[in-house]
């Protein structure tokens, strides 16, 4: 690609560091930065060589210099600042979760379309190279008729009631912030669910410690998913088929390898791959390349399935109670 967009990044958190670093490293151009307060953005920018700096939000969207904006701040902001962004004109890499609810989603989508503008959710596995061969294998029939997907995202998060995970007033819990990503995972295999259940524990802040979730299609196949925030699991997924299987090494949603594996355990297939940085530079190529064809949706991850996905976050939060500060 040769006429990048020009990138700002709003919100200067870990995630924010992380995706500056994966698009300098692979070739993309960050013009601006924007902070709540003009120190952290003048620190931000010194790292990472940006040559703007703002102190507002306001300030970043009102940049000429920016073409697309990179919204990394905490959950109950999403909606908010992806508006504020494409109120101003500018595209959006919006993180996930995309917003706290279905409703909060499909407000964004909404004013995306009407502005003409691209909108897209941070869900950067979609794009990883190992879930596009996966894609490939399974629009063969690699796999024959599938029949479950077992996947876990469990981690050892902090347990201060100030943190972000851990404070229900920045939406916090396993399930937004770890378990959308086997529930998206899911989607991107299966398509929308025709049953969800959902079990889960409480954390002492009252936001979900974690979750136990079991998605059913009407094809008899399901998804059975585990995620938990204070204690770290092998982050291994298995997609079981009549014909074969896949088993994707931990981390299953970072840059990886996997296996297709025949019923008597013989090898079909090992994908290797090599990823520059985190990997995240992907979902930025995506939105790069639906601005230049004139694209509002792709087809890996468009914007009516992330608000469907989010749908289904709503229905596994109204089974285990968890309910935000304003909702």
């Amino acid at each position: 690609m040769t006429d990048r967009l020009r990138w700002g990044i709003l919100g200067t958190g870990g995630i924010a560091t992380s995706m500056t670093s994966d698009l300098l490293l692979t070739g993309h151009t960050v013009t601006a930065v924007g902070s709540r307060t003009q120190a952290a953005a003048d620190a931000f920018a010194a790292a990472h060589g940006i040559p703007n700096a703002h102190g507002s939000y306001e300030a970043l969207v009102a940049d000429p210099d920016v073409d697309v904006i990179y919204v990394s701040t905490p959950h109950p902001y999403h909606a908010a600042n992806a508006t504020l962004a494409l109120e101003a004109g500018k595209h959006v890499l919006l993180e996930k979760p995309f917003a706290l609810n279905a409703a909060e989603a499909q407000g964004v989508v909404d004013l995306a379309a009407a502005k003409k503008l691209v909108v897209l959710e941070a869900m950067w596995t979609r794009w990883m190279p190992h879930m596009i061969r996966i894609r490939e294998l399974l629009a063969a029939g690699a796999l024959g008729e599938l029949r479950s997907l077992i996947v876990d995202h469990d981690q050892k998060l902090p347990t201060d009631p100030q943190h972000r995970i851990q404070n229900p007033d920045l939406g916090g819990g396993a399930l937004l912030d770890l378990g959308i990503y086997p529930v998206s995972f899911a989607w991107d295999v299966f398509g929308e669910p025709s049953s969800v259940y959902a079990l889960s524990s409480p954390t002492p802040t009252g936001v979900d410690q974690n979750d136990a979730i079991v998605l059913g299609y009407p094809s008899g196949a399901k998804a059975i998913m585990n995620t938990v925030l204070d204690a770290a699991g092998p982050n291994t997924a298995v997609l079981v088929g009549t014909e074969a299987r896949i088993e994707i090494d931990g981390t299953w949603y970072f840059p990886t390898s996997f296996s297709l594996i025949a019923p008597d355990g013989t090898v079909i297939e090992r994908f290797v791959h090599e990823v520059p940085g985190r990997g995240m530079q992907f979902q930025a190529d995506e939105l790069e390349r639906l601005v230049a064809a004139g694209q509002l949706a792709g087809t890996i991850l468009p914007p009516a399935e992330t608000v469907a996905i989010m749908g289904t976050l709503d229905e596994i939060r109204r089974q285990i109670g968890l309910r935000y500060p304003g909702e």
